[in-house]
């Protein structure tokens, strides 16, 4: 669809080319030319048949005076300006609106459009705080938390594009996701050489997805890459002019790309035959699909409480025992900070999540109950390892949803009254006697606390490597 702007900028163009003015178009299809100004203005949305009329009156096509780019370079100055000057980092300054009347020169409209850029870049640049990102991902979090962590307009999109491929069963292969992109007028190119802040780049103007040569084993990475660089398309996603508006976005390609490769249908026919069996078990879901632990234990929460009639958790915990991605709505009581926020506070010791790292073998899903003030939880932890450090994935229920889980007859039980101080995070007494002011520890500074993160217009992306990178592979 073609905003109002854009549909006034092209109606002026073609307007203009044709030498006619205002009035002598709107006398020709029937209205006054301070209608037609508005129009051009983007303050009036003209009805179809009207479109229809001054098309047929300007010798072009509708389609023409639909199409969503801009008729020239000037025209796409006006309307960065005119949407810039709409947004709230501007409004909050109280200033009035320039209009950019035929008579501005184009070396003033470049300078504006630029000052409003830089603008915006100052904002986001002061919002992708630690902080920021913090509460704009526990609020983020608590929405989710509300719609049982389901998203039904990303499952029916995912759906539609698997029709549109012909896919219908089994997991989703390299063929059907190059064939998904091919519909959107894209190609897929492997390269070695992505900007180190990226795990995809798509070249809008050449039709290109980057991604990288290679990844983890059986290929599912790549096509989760490539599915979420699809979803920014097929959602129209603008830059984002927020770490919140950023945050979203990410959710809702993680989202669309789970629900490609793990759909709707199949996936909930396979879970409910399992629950029947009294069967379920994540790696079940995993294999069944083709995709990675994480991804089947968080595709389970989208799935859970609508489908399957049960309320679930989900941890992302690191070697470290700091808690890295989570969900719940189940009850868990989460360690939290002063702000609400979850990501980046220690989990309880006595969490499988935690004892999960002890074991000897560590290629099975390790099963255990855990009491807690707020009631008794059965949980599954797989472990996992990244690029430099090891992970725990923990899928969980209440006690009363256990029973339909393979796993639950351990006999793995902690109890653990976190985030009361006593339970794992004091030292015991005689220790603390013992100990105290008789040792110096020299602590282990995290590198990623004092890493640079550069800010271009996607947070944590550095502009010029991004740049420099699509203009070396615009001619390949």
């Amino acid at each position: 669809m073609t905003d109002l702007v854009t549909l006034g900028q092209r109606l002026r163009h073609f307007r203009v080319s044709a030498d006619l003015t205002l009035d002598q178009l709107g006398t020709t299809v029937g209205i006054a030319g301070s209608q037609l100004s508005l129009m051009e203005n983007g303050k009036r949305e003209p009805r179809l048949s009207l479109l229809q009329s001054i098309a047929s009156a300007l010798s072009i096509d509708v389609a023409q005076l639909l199409d969503p780019s801009p008729p020239s370079k000037r025209a796409a100055l006006e309307i960065e300006l005119d949407r810039m000057q709409r947004s709230a980092v501007y409004g909050g300054l109280g200033l009035p609106a320039v209009r950019p009347s035929r008579t501005l020169p184009d070396d003033t409209l470049h300078a504006l459009v630029g000052l409003h850029r830089e603008l915006a870049r100052r904002a986001r640049e002061a919002i992708a705080t630690p902080e920021e990102a913090r509460r704009a991902n526990t609020e983020l979090r608590q929405h989710m938390r509300t719609q049982d962590n389901y998203i039904p307009e990303l499952e029916e999109l995912a759906e539609e594009q698997l029709r549109a491929v012909g896919h219908s069963t089994g997991a989703l292969t390299h063929r059907s996701v190059s064939l998904m992109a091919k519909r959107l007028g894209f190609s897929l190119i492997y390269v070695s050489d992505l900007p180190h802040s990226t795990r995809s780049v798509t070249d809008l103007e050449n039709g290109r997805i980057y991604l990288p040569p290679a990844s983890i084993p059986g290929g599912h990475g790549l096509r989760s890459m490539a599915l979420q660089a699809l979803a920014h398309r097929l959602l129209e996603h603008q830059e984002p002019e927020s770490y919140a508006e950023f945050l979203r976005q990410r959710l809702e390609i993680n989202y669309f790309a789970a629900a490609c490769l793990q759909p709707r249908g199949q996936s909930v026919d396979f879970l409910r035959e399992a629950k029947a069996d009294k069967n379920l078990a994540i790696e079940d879901f995993r294999d069944a699909f083709g995709v990675t632990h994480e991804a089947a234990a968080l595709r389970f929460t989208n799935l859970a409480t609508r489908h399957l009639d049960m309320t679930v958790h989900f941890l992302r915990v690191g070697a470290d025992g700091a808690l890295y991605k989570v969900y719940e709505n189940d009850g868990l009581k989460l360690p939290t900070d002063v702000t609400g926020s979850a990501e980046g506070q220690l989990v309880c010791r006595h969490w499988g999540a935690r004892l999960a790292f002890s074991r000897t073998n560590r290629t099975t899903e390790f099963h255990q109950y855990t009491d807690t003030p707020t009631g008794t939880y059965w949980c599954s932890t797989q472990i996992g390892t990244a690029e430099k450090d090891e992970f725990s994935i923990t899928f969980g229920v209440p006690f009363a949803d256990a029973k339909w889980f393979r796993g639950r007859e351990t006999t793995n039980r902690e109890y653990s009254s976190c985030p009361d101080p006593s339970c794992c995070r004091r030292p015991r007494v005689e220790l603390t006697e013992r100990w105290s002011h008789k040792a110096w520890a020299s602590a282990k500074l995290h590198a990623h606390i004092l890493s640079p993160l550069p800010s271009g217009t996607f947070p944590g992306v550095d502009d010029t490597e991004l740049y420099d990178f699509l203009d070396a592979h615009s001619d390949s």
